[in-house]
């Protein structure tokens, strides 16, 4: 349930940051939307037994390197997201659970079966039809929600290696003091615009300068912080009491998610390859999650451990 929870709320920041895109630049909605978060990680803190005490960590350089995950993650898929549409964005995006049963392969030595090889493999197909290498229709932008998977691959699996040192509230606390120290710096090198390229959706996302504030928009940013916050804190949870591979096939509520909203919000209908694709994207990730059902005493749910 955590990772459904968290998957309803990255959608609707997904779409909050569609909206604000035109009027302010990235690295300004992520500096505001982290300082929200944070508040509400502070109040979250001080509700629960832990307290401020449980932002002690003996594990402060491994948060900077999850923390510089996420933050290239969502840098990426942010970017992406503005140069095409927002399903396509998403289903190549969710490719990450594939990447992350790779992973939790390679670096967690978790087993994996012929079953589970065949819904890696399906994953990249439906990628594969998307994005189209070496057509004409192919575009660089999208290849920035597949890099954005690999460094959500990279995060969650650090994630599973921290579960028994670190609560769900710590590590969503470093993540977004990592987004803060990231686009703080990121104001004072580019926030003047001087290195912005308006020919390019993504670029000019990345390296305009900050917009004016505009009072309509503080309910938009407090969704932005309490949906960044909330989505964090849920999928830190997911990831600390189930194995990799059990917990990331619920995330793909978010890719039907995307379609809707694309439709309904934005106008924008998904094209037949981008169903296809994403159809075997999330044939993937279900079939995954259909094994593992049958199968839950080989990648047994890890028990909570006390604090």
């Amino acid at each position: 349930m955590s990772a459904i929870g968290a998957s309803v709320c990255f959608s609707t920041t997904d779409v909050t940051i569609k909206f604000l895109s035109n009027a302010y630049a990235l690295h300004q909605i992520v500096l505001l939307r982290s300082l929200i978060g944070i508040a509400l990680i502070f109040i979250l803190l001080l509700a629960g037994s832990g307290g401020l005490k449980s932002l002690k960590t003996k594990r402060l350089a491994r948060h900077i390197v999850r923390g510089s995950c996420v933050v290239m993650a969502n840098m990426l898929f942010f970017l992406g997201l503005v140069a095409m549409p927002l399903a396509d964005a998403v289903a190549l995006f969710f490719i990450s659970p594939s990447v992350i049963t790779l992973f939790s392969i390679i670096f967690l030595k978790e087993h994996v079966g012929l079953h589970r090889w065949f819904a890696i493999g399906l994953g990249f197909l439906g990628v594969l039809i998307m994005v189209q290498p070496g057509s004409s229709q192919f575009m660089f932008a999208s290849l920035l929600p597949i890099g954005a998977a690999f460094c959500y691959a990279s995060l969650h699996t650090l994630t599973r290696t921290m579960r028994h040192t670190e609560s769900a509230a710590t590590m969503t606390f470093y993540i977004q003091i990592t987004f803060v120290v990231v686009s703080t710096a990121m104001w004072v090198v580019v926030g003047d615009g001087s290195f912005n390229d308006v020919s390019s959706p993504s670029l000019n996302f990345l390296l305009r300068p900050w917009g004016p504030w505009q009072s309509d928009d503080t309910k938009l940013f407090i969704l932005l912080g309490a949906g960044s916050a909330l989505g964090g804190y849920l999928i830190s949870q997911a990831y600390r009491h189930a194995e990799s591979a059990l917990a990331a096939p619920f995330e793909y509520i978010s890719l039907p998610l995307a379609m809707v909203f694309g439709i309904f919000i934005f106008d924008e209908w998904p094209s037949h390859l981008t169903l296809i694709g994403s159809s075997l994207i999330l044939t993937s990730g279900l079939y995954t999650l259909y094994r593992e059902t049958l199968h839950l005493h080989k990648p047994q749910m890890a028990r909570p451990h006390p604090r």
